[in-house]
Order: C-alpha cells, then structure tokens, then sequence
C-alpha cells in the first residue's frame, strides 16, 4: 500500500500494520511483549562504519552485478516505511519510519538471473566480517523491504546498523542485516550465522518461527 508524505517521498505501508485496522492487539505476533524503547541487540561489537567509505556490492546470479557508495546510494528513489519491528527476543516495536532506497529497485539494477532463488545478505560484523543471514528472493524482494539509512526523521545510528541495514518488516529483526555489505543472489539456499546457531530457517513471527531444532 502507498501513499504520500508532506515531503513528497513515497510511503511504503507495511501489510502488518494494517492487522485488525491497525489495532495494537492485533499487530503483535504471538509471544511478543510491546515496547517504546528499541531494545539493541547483536552479535559482537558496534560498528563504526563511516558512511562516505561505505560500499555495498549486489552480485551473485544477476545480469549487471553492481557496487554502490553512499553518494549512489542518495540518488536512488527514496522511501519512506511505515513497519513494525519484531525480535526474536520477544519485543515488538510499532509503528516506525524508516526511510530507505526498496530492495526492488535494487533488483531491476542489476537484473537476477531466472536460477537465482536466495540472498545472502553479508554484513560487517564480529568477528571477521563474515556474517550472514539468508531469505528467498521472492521475500526479499517484497514490496514493504528497504535498504534503510534512517529511523523517524534520524540518521540510523551504528548501534542499529548505520549507515545501512536491511528492513525486512514480516520477518524477525534479524533477517535485516544491520552493517550491510553485500547482496549476494545465490541458486542454493545458506544459512547464516543465526540459523546456523539454532535459529530457524525461514523467522516468521507470525508462526513463532524462532528456533530451528
């Protein structure tokens, strides 16, 4: 669902939020308690990524494989998202703006090729920079995803993955990759770093998809 904002970017209304005509109660997956802080949570330590040296490659099984730096970035179509955020922890968070670059007009750039059916989404992250985490592409690609670089007005901060993170609203928080690197389109699906510590597969919350044993 789209609309339009005093500041004339595009809004991006996550299906979620709309649950029960908006109704709090009817917004919270199963098993989660409401909150107004935004909990942080990760793996190892903040990282401190200057944005201006900041890359993200976007390759793998697609057409025109593509690096973008942060001036790249900027140029792109600008979004803002309205979305609920829910850890696997068991915190959800509603009702966010997010403003961001959608993950599909990354993908009409570089063009997947018909055999790409996963991302992998590589991020900057203790401790060697070689954390993972993975998603169908037909679920990343959805229409309320973003490359998010801001949160209610504000530069999104390192803490919660600045300069760039994934938001990847109908999943657990952790299938948004904070410290973005990398898009990588893969034929076979590869669990990351979570999935591969117990985590399940697919994070639904709806379906209280949180341990994968």
């Amino acid at each position: 669902m789209n609309s339009t904002t005093p500041s004339s970017r595009p809004v991006i209304i996550s299906p979620d939020t709309c649950r029960g005509e908006g109704d709090p109660s009817f917004r919270t997956p199963p098993g989660q308690t409401l909150t107004s802080k935004w909990p942080v949570l990760h793996f190892g330590e903040v990282q401190d990524i200057d944005r201006d040296g900041w890359t993200l490659e976007i390759d793998g099984l697609c057409e025109s494989p593509l690096t973008l730096g942060w001036k790249d970035l900027m140029q792109l179509p600008q979004v803002d998202l309205h979305c609920d955020i829910h850890c696997v922890t068991r915190w959800s968070r509603l009702d966010n703006r997010m403003t961001g670059v959608p993950v599909s007009a990354i993908l009409e750039l570089v063009r997947p090729l018909p055999e790409a059916r996963f991302v992998i989404q590589h991020a900057d992250s203790d401790p060697d920079g070689s954390w993972t985490t993975n998603l169908p592409l037909e679920v990343f690609g959805g229409e309320d995803c973003i490359l998010a670089h801001a949160h209610d007005g504000q530069p999104l901060s390192a803490e919660h993955g600045g300069p760039v993170r994934t938001m990847v609203p109908r999943r657990y928080s952790w299938k948004g990759a904070k410290w973005l690197r990398r898009i990588e389109l893969a034929t076979d699906d590869r669990p990351g770093f979570w999935e591969l510590n117990g985590y399940h597969n697919d994070g639904d919350p709806w379906r209280e998809e949180r341990s994968g044993w």
